[in-house]
């Protein structure tokens, strides 16, 4: 893996938090997209060498949502960026890692992602995102 490419956080509201971001960070996001499959709005910061990616869910079904409903807004996951993302799910997997999905699915900020499953990441859920 070659660095943590974004850190994604779980939000009730991008309007609201978009706004606290901005005035946090003191930079606006630099592109919000939505990503249908996953039933989710995203907004990207740029902090020096990471991302910030915020998470706002579009209808009660999406895994956002879900996971706000149980744990409160906060850090869903950790995306690092990977060079091959098919041969390091491989070497994952023969790690022992139990990956949520066996091929990489388009993600946001124009990225091919995989997740780890968070039981086996002392229950972090890992992203790796490989650019398309």
């Amino acid at each position: 893996m070659q660095h943590v490419e974004h850190i994604g956080i779980a939000v009730k509201s991008l309007a609201f938090s978009n706004d606290l971001f901005t005035k946090l960070l003191g930079v606006a996001p630099y592109k919000q997209e939505g990503v249908e499959s996953e039933g989710v709005m995203t907004s990207f910061f740029q902090t020096g060498q990471t991302k910030i990616e915020l998470l706002e869910a579009t209808n009660p079904d999406s895994p956002i949502a879900k996971f706000i409903e149980k744990k409160g807004e906060g850090i869903h996951h950790i995306a690092f960026e990977v060079a091959d993302i098919i041969s390091e799910m491989a070497r994952l997997k023969s790690e022992g890692f139990t990956l949520l999905n066996e091929t990489p699915k388009p993600g946001a900020d124009n990225k091919l992602v995989c997740f780890l499953h968070p039981k086996g990441t002392n229950s972090v859920l890992i992203e790796l995102c490989q650019g398309m």
